[in-house]
C-alpha cells in the first residue's frame, strides 16, 4: 500500500530531479550578455583567434594534420598562456577578418593593417612590426622609385580593397592598375605577363618570390613606405583585453620574443634574416 508519506517522498523526490535538470538553463541566462573579452576569457580560459590558412608565414595550416604554424599562430600561443588560456583557432580570411570580430567569432585577429576605413569599426593594438610596401617586378622591369611606377604605360595589380591597393592608389595614380579579388589573383596576372608588377608588403613579396623564383624580382621602391602590422579587436566599451594586449606586445618586443617568432617563421617558408632588403625593419 502507497501511504501519504511515500507520495509525498516521490513528489519531493521528482521536484528535486526536476529542478536539477532545469539548474543548467538557469546558469546559461544568468550569463552576463555585457560580459567584456577580458573577462571571458580569464573565466572561460580560452582566447578565440582567426587565423588564414594560406597566409604563409603569418599563417601555416597543414592541411593532412590540420594543425597551424606561423609567427602569428606562436605569438598569439605566448599571449594565451600568459593569460593562462587555451588557444582556440578559428579559420578565416583576410578579408573576413573584421567580420568576425565584429559577430563576436573571435576574440583577437593579429595581421591588420590599422586603416582609417577599418578604424571605424574595430579597434587595433600598437604595432607588432613594420613592413614596407614593395613591388615584385617581372624581369626586364626595374623601376627604383614610386615616381617611375606612376605612369600610364605601367600595368601594376593589386588585391582589391587592401592596403596594397591603397597605397598604389595614392602613389601611382597614373598606372594602369588592375584590382583583382585576391593578391594570388594579382600574382597570377604577374606571372602570365598580364602586369608588369604586383604591389605587396615586403614579407609576403619574399615569400612568393621563394615559391616561385622565375617570376622576376622584388623592388624597394623609394621613397620607403611603411604600414604597420597590428592586431585587431571587437569594439567595446571594456578596453582591458586591447589595454593587456598592448602592454604584451610591448613587454615581448623588448624581450625580442616577437622579432625571434618572425624570423624562425620566415626560415619555413625559405625567407632567411639576410633577404630583408636594407631599410626595412622588423
Amino acid at each position: 500500500m502507497v501511504t501519504r508519506r511515500d507520495v509525498a517522498s516521490i513528489v519531493g523526490l521528482g521536484a528535486m530531479t526536476a529542478a536539477a535538470l532545469a539548474a543548467p538553463a538557469v546558469a546559461q541566462t544568468a550569463a552576463d550578455p555585457n560580459e567584456s573579452t577580458f573577462a571571458r576569457i580569464r573565466r572561460t580560459k580560452k582566447m578565440r583567434i582567426g587565423a588564414v590558412g594560406g597566409g604563409a608565414p603569418y599563417y601555416m595550416k597543414d592541411l593532412a594534420t590540420g594543425q597551424w604554424k606561423g609567427f602569428y599562430i606562436d605569438i598569439a600561443k605566448g599571449l594565451a598562456d600568459d593569460m593562462e588560456a587555451e588557444l582556440e583557432i578559428t579559420e578565416t580570411t583576410w578579408g573576413n577578418s573584421v567580420l568576425d570580430l565584429q559577430s563576436n567569432k573571435i576574440d583577437i585577429f593579429f595581421g591588420l593593417n590599422p586603416t582609417p576605413k577599418r578604424a571605424l569599426v574595430v579597434d587595433f593594438s600598437v604595432p607588432v612590426f613594420n613592413n614596407a610596401f614593395g613591388i615584385l617586378c617581372k624581369k626586364d622591369f626595374k623601376p627604383k622609385s614610386w615616381a617611375e611606377l606612376n605612369s600610364p604605360d605601367v600595368k601594376i595589380a593589386v588585391d582589391q580593397g587592401s592596403s596594397h591597393d591603397q597605397v598604389v592608389s595614392r602613389l601611382t595614380p597614373k598606372a594602369q592598375i588592375s584590382r583583382l579579388k585576391t593578391a594570388d589573383d594579382a600574382t597570377a596576372a604577374l606571372q602570365t605577363g598580364r602586369v608588369d608588377a604586383q604591389c605587396l608588403i615586403t614579407m609576403l613579396s619574399l615569400t612568393v618570390l621563394k615559391k616561385n623564383p622565375s617570376l622576376g624580382q622584388f623592388v624597394l621602391p623609394t621613397p620607403i613606405f611603411a604600414t604597420t602590422s597590428n592586431a585587431g579587436f571587437r569594439r567595446e566599451n571594456d578596453k582591458t583585453f586591447r589595454d593587456y594586449v598592448n602592454t604584451w606586445i610591448d613587454f615581448n618586443k623588448g624581450l625580442g620574443f616577437i622579432r625571434n617568432a618572425i624570423i624562425t617563421n620566415m626560415e619555413l617558408v625559405g625567407v632567411t634574416e639576410a633577404d630583408i632588403p636594407p631599410g626595412v625593419s622588423l
